[in-house]
Parts: C-alpha cells; structure tokens; sequence
C-alpha cells in the first residue's frame, strides 16, 4: 500500500505515522492490487482528527475520526473503513455482477473549461478523474462511501452513456442521463 501522509496545524511524530501504516497497512488484505492511502491529521479546538482515505481500483473508502488520542483516532478510522469495505463487498457480490471490485478503471477524464468571458460565473476549482463504468446502483454506492451528494459515471446499461446520481431530499435517489439523441 501507497502512503501519503497530510498535517494540518500539527506536526506528527514519525511513530505516529509508523503505528498509521501498520493500522491502515493491515486493510491492504481486501484488496488484489495495490491501494493508495492518504492520511491527513489535523488539529481542532484541541481534538485530535484523522481521516484516512483508500482508492483502489476506482473505489474510495474513507474515514474521518476526532478523538482526545491520535491514536485513538487512527483505530476509529481503520475500523470505520474496514466495516465500509466488509459490508459494501458484500452487496456488491449479491446485487451486482461477479468482479465489480476487481475491474480496473478506463481512463476517461473529464475537464471543467475557464470562460474567461463570464465573471458571474467565475470557477474556483476544477477537479479530473477517471470515469468509471458501472450500473446506477454501483454508482450510488460509491456515493454514498464518498459521502457525497451527488456521482457521476459512465452507465453501462445505456452504451456508456456519462450519467449522475443524486440523492433526492424527499427520500430516495435520482438518475440523469443522456438520452442518445444528437440534436
């Protein structure tokens, strides 16, 4: 497992960051290729937080803890995303197809253009990453880990057409795709 460590506001001690890689190193078993792990500790109002994510194969799994302990922090963490990764292998292989963790991604990037043109409408970051095909149901799981409120992806049940996941605020989720018709 790649490392990468972060500190905000801190200054960790190199046994921290030892007994870090021995924690996160021991998840490094759920998976068959080799996953990146970034770690970030950080100080709040006298709290300590650890927030650990894990890519691997397109998937994310991540964690953020605040303890009184580092430690402590980094044990909730592990723990947090071990239960992630145990329970979300486990529906993937009863709701979707054999080897949906496995599949390596297909490089495919998305890039948000400057319209110089425009001040209303002024982009304060842009992010690329590879979009990953995959069924709706794959895509709202991976939203849900990421804990975001939206996820796009490249939907395998209509030609890999790019589409978005979203959560709805009455309850459930919605779908937006691309019809397939040019205009």
């Amino acid at each position: 497992m790649k490392f990468t460590f972060t500190e905000k506001r801190m200054d960790s001690s190199e046994d921290l960051r030892a007994y870090a890689m021995r924690k996160i190193g021991k998840l490094d078993r759920f998976f068959k290729s080799e996953a990146d792990a970034i770690v970030t500790f950080s100080l709040e109002r006298g709290r300590f937080r650890a927030e650990i994510t894990i890519h691997n194969n397109g998937l994310y799994y991540r964690a953020s803890e605040l303890t009184n302990d580092m430690y402590a922090s980094v044990d909730s963490g592990v723990a947090a995303i071990e239960r992630q990764i145990r329970r979300n292998k486990t529906r993937l292989a009863k709701r979707l197809r054999e080897g949906a963790l496995e599949r390596d991604a297909v490089p495919a990037y998305v890039q948000a253009e400057d319209d110089a043109d425009s001040e209303d409408f002024q982009i304060v970051r842009s992010k690329r990453f590879s979009i990953k095909p995959m069924s709706p149901e794959e895509a709202i799981l991976q939203m849900n880990l990421l804990g975001h409120e939206f996820f796009v992806f490249r939907n395998m049940e209509a030609e890999s057409a790019i589409a978005v996941v979203y959560k709805r605020k009455q309850g459930g989720y919605g779908l937006i795709c691309d019809d397939g018709e040019e205009e």
